[in-house]
């Protein structure tokens, strides 16, 4: 069992006139925010919005690169090469981090987003990329990525950065814990209370049970709900409810 764990929300994910779900009563709940920086989501306007809510709100600020893929939400798979990844995270990183000193605030972590997330956790040019990107951005983030890939835990530790392992309270997992598809049925987890328990699970014993019923161990120090899923607010709520509660101190990651 974890002493402490950090709770995590990806946000900031509106553009232009749209926004995705209440983020303020969001923030109220977790303990660090993955910010989207413009290339799957987001804008300036968002962006500095979502800085301002994550200072209000006490959360620890992180950055939510992807691939340039507005119209996919970056959850579409790319063929882009590494020096170009290594740039576009490096260029969404630094937008980020001066919307975070507008507001007297540093970035804390790096954490890719959707399809760049889960290529980097099977791909070692991708995630060396990545967190190449993130070093010449700032050399103490720390780099973000599914707790289950040795592809990112080592693609971290050559760049000189800590790596922070992450789960997910609000997903499905395969048995080799990697995520369950999205085109899959039973991916999301919509349930408060199913997704409170899991995360439970992973805190205090290590462990998630995954969609077929095998027991697949996972050492996390974040664990993550998305800000697009309608019900993020009161999955947040009970998650964080049901971790307290089970003696599990919910703090953001600190260098």
């Amino acid at each position: 069992m974890v002493a402490c764990i950090d709770l995590n929300a990806d946000v900031g994910e509106g553009f232009g006139p749209w926004s995705l779900g209440d983020e303020e009563s969001l923030f109220s709940s977790v303990t660090s925010v993955n910010i989207a920086c413009g290339f799957h989501a987001g804008d300036p306007r968002t962006m500095d919005e979502a800085v301002s809510l994550a200072v209000r709100s006490g959360a620890a600020i992180g950055a939510h690169p992807g691939y340039w893929d507005l119209r996919g939400f970056g959850r579409r798979e790319m063929a882009a090469a590494p020096g170009e990844i290594e740039n576009d995270v490096l260029y969404q990183v630094g937008a980020l981090a001066a919307f975070a000193r507008s507001h007297g605030r540093g970035l804390v972590h790096v954490k890719p987003h959707g399809a760049l997330y889960n290529q980097a956790a099977r791909d070692a040019a991708l995630a060396g990329a990545i967190a190449r990107g993130a070093k010449r951005a700032d050399g103490h983030l720390i780099l973000v990525g599914l707790a289950s890939s040795e592809v990112m835990r080592r693609a971290a530790e050559e760049a000189g950065l800590r790596f922070a392992g992450e789960a997910f309270a609000d997903r499905a997992y395969e048995a080799d814990g990697s995520l369950r598809s999205r085109g899959k049925p039973g991916a999301v987890l919509s349930d408060p209370a199913a997704a409170a328990g899991q995360a439970v699970l992973l805190a205090r014993e290590g462990r998630v049970v995954s969609h077929d019923g095998h027991h697949v161990a996972l050492r996390a120090e974040t664990l993550c709900v998305h800000g697009d899923t309608p019900e993020a607010p009161a999955i947040a709520r009970a998650v964080r409810a049901a971790l307290e509660g089970a003696g599990v101190a919910v703090r953001p990651l600190r260098h």
